[in-house]
């Protein structure tokens, strides 16, 4: 029994990394998990309550990305790509500065995984567009959704995970978490900063460019939004209120 549990396990995660038939990573996690069913390796009872017991989770997950694509709709994230481009008045370096704070920002509010999923392809548009390197700008993206996803509860889905019922109260985590965020935040600016030295200069950017489409009103309305629940889900985390639901309803509505 233990070397079909293995098996199924080990064979689950090879497919979901090669994702053979071009299928998605979901499709093959959950096959995994049905034959472990089936076969009667695992309790379907039991494989219910840990499905269940994961729903907060799930709806806080679900709630952020639709959150995110939101505001990828309403075309926020490009403007920020375009924003940053903006400010960087002809500076590789100050453009890499000023992605790896809106990737703070981002993941702080939206979740390392906005930053991960959404920011990341428009602020590789934005740099292929301004013709500079992209690998400063994609490892700023890439590493600061770690760096910063301890800052608040919801700055990592994780964080519910690993603590589920034993949630800390926001002050709590900030006094657990805070400083060593601020730490982790600075010092990985400092290592990638030292790391693409040397990109930082070449060529600068040209001056010509500008923000490709202005924000529009409903980018403005996703922000607006975005500012009312991360304050919502805020107060929900003092209160030590599960977050789950509130992400989820917010988020409908906003799509609504």
């Amino acid at each position: 029994m233990t070397i079909a549990i293995w098996i199924i396990g080990l064979a689950t995660i090879a497919c979901v990394l090669a994702r053979p038939f071009e299928k998605p990573e979901w499709m093959w996690a959950s096959l995994g998990a049905f034959l472990l069913c089936v076969t009667g390796l695992e309790n379907p009872r039991h494989a219910f309550q840990a499905f269940s017991s994961g729903l907060d989770v799930y709806l806080f997950l679900i709630g952020m990305m639709l959150i995110s694509e939101t505001a990828r709709e309403a075309g926020v994230f490009d403007w920020l790509a375009d924003w940053t481009l903006e400010r960087a008045k002809g500076s590789p370096f100050r453009l890499f500065s000023l992605v790896y704070f809106v990737g703070v920002v981002v993941t702080i509010f939206l979740s390392n995984d906005a930053t991960a999923v959404v920011l990341t392809p428009a602020v590789y548009a934005c740099v292929r567009r301004a013709r500079v390197k992209p690998l400063p700008a994609l490892f700023a993206c890439a590493l600061v959704a770690n760096a910063a996803s301890f800052v608040f509860p919801l700055s990592n889905p994780a964080n519910l995970v690993v603590y589920r019922e034993r949630l800390p109260s926001l002050m709590t985590w900030l006094q657990q978490f805070g400083l060593a965020s601020l730490i982790s935040i600075g010092l990985t600016f400092l290592i990638l900063s030292f790391v693409f030295r040397k990109e930082f200069k070449g060529d600068r950017i040209d001056s010509n460019l500008r923000r490709s489409t202005p924000l529009s009103s409903d980018g403005r309305l996703v922000i607006f939004t975005i500012g009312v629940v991360s304050a919502g889900l805020l107060y929900c985390s003092s209160r030590q209120i599960d977050l789950g639901l509130p992400t989820f309803t917010s988020a409908a509505v906003l799509v609504v």
